[in-house]
Order: C-alpha cells, then sequence, then structure tokens
C-alpha cells in the first residue's frame, strides 16, 4: 500500500507518523475543550464530539464520543469499527465532498494536551520475548537454565495495575521498596536503587469474551480494538525480594505508561509478519492461523536532566516469540472473561543483538557495564531527572503508521511518613 492522500496537507508528508492510512484514536483537551474523542491526522486532531453532533459521524443511535475515552465505540464491535474508519476516510481524503464542513473541526496538535485514550478495566504484562527471557534467565539462573520449562509452551504472564496506567508525558515517582542485600540479615526499606523501563506494545481488548468460554487464536485477533506504545516502568531490586514464589508485585504496581493514540489492527494490516519458527510445538489452542504479529520499529532514548537524548535501544516488535492474539487465547483459555478496555502487555521486547535490548538490565547486563549516554555520563539504571522515551512506527511505501511517543521523567521519590 502507498500513501493515501488528504486534503489536510500535512498527512501527506513521508515523514508524519499520522497520515489519512493510520487515523489512531485519543483523547485530548486544549484550554477551550473539555476532554473528548479525537483522531489524529497530520499535524491536527479531529474533534470526534463535534463531529457527531454535527451529523458527520452516526455509529449507532445514542451518542458514542460524547464521554473522554473510546471505550463506548470498542463495545460496537468489529463492524463499528470498520464502519467508522471507512467514514473517516470519506471525510479526510483528498476531494472530499464535505472538506468545508469538517475543517473547522480540526484542532492543532500544538494546542492539545492529550490524556488517556481509554478507562483500562484490567492490566496483565506477558513475558512472552525470547531475547529478553533469555538474557535475563542466563543473569540470574545461567545459560543452561535460562528459560523455565513452560516458557516454551504458553505465554507467561502476570495481572498488574490498571489504577497506575498513566498516559505518556505523566512524571514517574521513584518507588519505594523493600529489598534485601545478599549479606544483610535484614531487608530495608526505601527507594528504588535499580529503576528500568521496560519497551513493550499494549494490545487493547474491544470486544468482551464470555466466562466460561475460552476464544481461539483467530478470534482473539478480531477482538482487539489497537495497539499503543507501552513502558511497564520496573523497579529491579525490589522485585528480586519479592517475586519468589508468587511474581511481580510491588516492583510493577508502581506505573505503566501508554502513549496517547491507539493505532488500529485495519491501519497495522499491510505490515503483518509471522511469528519467530518455533523451538516446540505449540498445542492446538494456541496455533496460529497466520501471520499475528507487526513490522514495527522499535526505539528507546534516554534524556539526562538537562542533556541531550541519547537512544540507547533499537529493536522492532516481529522479534516477540508470542503475539497478542496468542496472549488473549491464553488469558481467556481458562474460561477467564475479557472485557473492553483490558489492557495486555506484550512483554519486554528484545534483540539478539546488545544495542537491541529493552531494558537497562539487559543493557548493562545487570549494572556490571553500564551504557554511555553521552556528556561524559553513563547509566546502569535510570536516575532521577531522566527522561526515558519510546519511539514506534511502521514503515511503508512513503508513509509511516506512528504511534507518537511514550514518555515520563522520573522524579525524587517520596519520603515515607
Amino acid at each position: 500500500m502507498t500513501l493515501m492522500k488528504s486534503w489536510v496537507q500535512s498527512a501527506n508528508s513521508a515523514k508524519t507518523p499520522f497520515p489519512l492510512n493510520n487515523l489512531p484514536y485519543g483523547v485530548f483537551t486544549t484550554n477551550a475543550l473539555e476532554p473528548r474523542c479525537g483522531v489524529a491526522i497530520g499535524d491536527m486532531i479531529f474533534d470526534m464530539a463535534a463531529a457527531e453532533e454535527a451529523g458527520l459521524i452516526e455509529l449507532a443511535e445514542d451518542p458514542v464520543f460524547d464521554v473522554p475515552y473510546w471505550n463506548d465505540v470498542m463495545e460496537l464491535g468489529p463492524e463499528a469499527w470498520d464502519a467508522l474508519r471507512a467514514r473517516l476516510v470519506q471525510l479526510l481524503a483528498d476531494g472530499a465532498a464535505e472538506q468545508a464542513t469538517v475543517a473547522p473541526l480540526l484542532v492543532p496538535m500544538a494546542d492539545a494536551r492529550m490524556e488517556m485514550p481509554i478507562v483500562v478495566a484490567e492490566f496483565t504484562d506477558f513475558y512472552a520475548g525470547r531475547h529478553h527471557a533469555t538474557n535475563v534467565g542466563t543473569m540470574f539462573r545461567g545459560a543452561e537454565n535460562a528459560l523455565p520449562p513452560n516458557w516454551l509452551h504458553i505465554p507467561i504472564g502476570y495481572n498488574g495495575r490498571a489504577s497506575t496506567v498513566i498516559v505518556s508525558g505523566t512524571d514517574i515517582i521513584r518507588p519505594n521498596g523493600q529489598t534485601k542485600a545478599p549479606d544483610a540479615d535484614m531487608p530495608v526499606f526505601g527507594p528504588c536503587k535499580r529503576l528500568d523501563i521496560e519497551l513493550e506494545i499494549g494490545a487493547i481488548v474491544g470486544t468482551a469474551s464470555e466466562m466460561g468460554h475460552p476464544v481461539s487464536v483467530a478470534q482473539a485477533d478480531e477482538m482487539i480494538f489497537g495497539y499503543v506504545l507501552l513502558n511497564d516502568w520496573s523497579a529491579r531490586d525490589i522485585q528480586a525480594w519479592e517475586y519468589q514464589p508468587l511474581g511481580p508485585f510491588q516492583a510493577k504496581a508502581f506505573a505503566t505508561s501508554i502513549s496517547p493514540w491507539i493505532v488500529t489492527r485495519a491501519a497495522l494490516e499491510p505490515f503483518r509478519t509471522s511469528t519467530p519458527a518455533r523451538e516446540l510445538d505449540l498445542l492446538p489452542h494456541l496455533e496460529e492461523p497466520g501471520p499475528m504479529l507487526y513490522d514495527i520499529d522499535l526505539s528507546v532514548t534516554l534524556r539526562p536532566e538537562g542533556g541531550e537524548a541519547v537512544t540507547i535501544c533499537e529493536t522492532n516488535y516481529s522479534e516477540m516469540y508470542y503475539s497478542a492474539p496468542q496472549q488473549l487465547a491464553h488469558h481467556a483459555s481458562s474460561g477467564c472473561a475479557m472485557t473492553p478496555g483490558d489492557l495486555l502487555g506484550s512483554g519486554t521486547i528484545s534483540g539478539a543483538e546488545p544495542h537491541q535490548r529493552g531494558s537497562l538490565l539487559e543493557l548493562s547486563w545487570g549494572g556490571k557495564e553500564p551504557i554511555d549516554t553521552g556528556g561524559g555520563q553513563t547509566r546502569s539504571f535510570i536516575e532521577d531527572g531522566d527522561t526515558l522515551t519510546l519511539h514506534g512506527a511502521a514503515k511503508g511505501d512513503g508513509y509511516l503508521i506512528g504511534f507518537g511517543t511514550c514518555a515520563g521523567t522520573i522524579k525524587p521519590a517520596v519520603k515515607f511518613p
């Protein structure tokens, strides 16, 4: 597919992340407007609440864009999603008959502030990138025991906290927690000393499944409304002390950042690609009927306070061993009911090469090999004042399908009472 032309001229640049081919969904506000649903097109945002009020878009008998989240649209299902996209293309394509009516409803991105695009129902994070799992396992258990016995059979995950999923640009307060040095008799409580990122893609569940009823991988694919960049901030020292035997808890509960724009499956369709070759055959309920990953270039920059941003990681979503539909199918396989607004984190996306590692734990190899962050500075883990930013885009023929950015700046820990 090539670039689709729009009468919004900024959408026709090969460098914009938001051409007509994309049309991602978000929630924005300005000094004059209350938070509302919007669609990115070039350097503008199409005000969906105003468009619905003007009668330009009608998805259901009752309004669905008069609220500051996309959950009501998600619940209408895939047919409505397709109808919405078709109508948006019709309104924004070059030569659109209703251009004069639509144009006043465009808001400059420069004047907008982005909000959470959905109400997160539940958050589940997976551990489904083989390079990441192998690296971390090698560090802590040795190369011969890097992957646990179940890893090649199921996408391992844990249930996280929806309450601390936040939109890009929200500051991150360094967490406090309990840690224990190997040679200490007792643990201590205080600020995390090994703060980290996890470069991930988040899949947003758009339609529900019924309790007691599993779904196939193909059905799971149809249930996904869209994708976001996701940073599951991690307190590695707190995690090391608390995670046995039940897994991460407070080390992951303090913050998870997502990008403000939801990129739809329809926009990503030209970039479908297959998961890597399997070392062991999967059981039938996890077999994929076709390509379920996407070719999305990803990177991470670190900017020290007062310094310049330096790229510390470059990788691709196609490195995942398990796709989001497989993760969703596994999640529902026990009969667990899935809900519109459920968010599934892919797990850290790392490649085979050192510069493709999606966490500082891997990049610095557990702190033993600090990385160069420019200006004579190095990092093993994140320091106060550092800003970490995730970037992502699929690259087409003369166009991009971009996610925007997912950024957070670290603030000092709050002194415990």
